[in-house]
C-alpha cells in the first residue's frame, strides 16, 4: 500500500497529544482586538481538543502526527 500524504494545512493547525487527542487553537484571535474583552482575549489563548464527531476526519488528514 503506498505512503499517505499528510494534508499539510492541516498537519500546522493540530497536533496529539500522548493520551491521543487532537489538540487544536481557539478561533477569533488574529485581528479585529481591539472590541473583544481582556477576558475573551485571555481565554481565547488556551488550546482545547477537537470535537468527538470530527475527530475521524482530522486523523485521516494527519496520520504521521
Amino acid at each position: 500500500m503506498p505512503k499517505l500524504k499528510t494534508h499539510r494545512g492541516a498537519a500546522k493547525r493540530f497536533r496529539l497529544t500522548k493520551s491521543g487527542k487532537v489538540k487544536r487553537a481557539k478561533a477569533y484571535k488574529s485581528h479585529i482586538l481591539t472590541k473583544k474583552s481582556p477576558k475573551r482575549k485571555r481565554n481565547l489563548r488556551k488550546g482545547t481538543y477537537i470535537a468527538a464527531v470530527e475527530e475521524k476526519n482530522i486523523r485521516q488528514l494527519i496520520p504521521y502526527k
